[in-house]
């Protein structure tokens, strides 16, 4: 059975879910937008937790397309998931490792049986992806009736960005 798959605008941070997804960046060390306001609102146990995933190479412990988890800390959410998207720039392979990033998190969360998951628009804040071109991937992803998952919410800051959700999955 799919999942239920929920489009509302809002605060991710504030999502009583099992896990949050993090746009993040490779190093996992925080930055700005979403990651900023995670970090933030999760507290200083999540960059300690984030050091303590191993680097796969200098400087980057969750390569582009990848997801890794930790746990909330004083976030309403359990689990924090992190997804490094792609630097938007027009390519083929762009698209691929966006929907690679919002998959790895979906196969994360069944990984650790749970039942409900937020994210936010992965790579359309500084990294520049088209709204309405993530949308659609989001939406190729999630619609998958495969996800052992109870609910899908995408969680979105902007009424543009909202609005971009919403035609792709209306």
């Amino acid at each position: 059975m799919a999942a239920q798959v929920r489009i509302l605008r809002g605060d991710l941070t504030q999502q009583a879910v099992d896990a949050i997804v993090n746009a993040a960046n490779q190093k996992m060390l925080g930055g700005g937008g979403v990651d900023g306001a995670i970090h933030r609102a999760a507290g200083p146990d999540l960059l300690e937790a984030c050091r303590r995933v191993p680097e796969v190479r200098p400087g980057v412990r969750c390569p582009t397309g990848e997801a890794r988890i930790t746990p909330g800390f004083a976030l309403p959410a359990r689990y924090v998931i992190h997804t490094v998207g792609p630097v938007y720039g027009s390519r083929p392979r762009d698209a691929a490792l966006l929907a690679s990033a919002f998959r790895a998190s979906l196969e994360l969360a069944v990984e650790h049986d749970l039942d409900s998951i937020a994210f936010p628009a992965i790579s359309c804040g500084v990294y520049g992806y088209p709204l309405d071109e993530a949308a659609a991937i989001a939406r190729e992803v999630t619609v998958d009736p495969s996800w052992s998952l109870g609910e899908i919410r995408f969680v979105l800051f902007s009424e543009d960005v909202h609005a971009a959700w919403t035609r792709a999955f209306g």
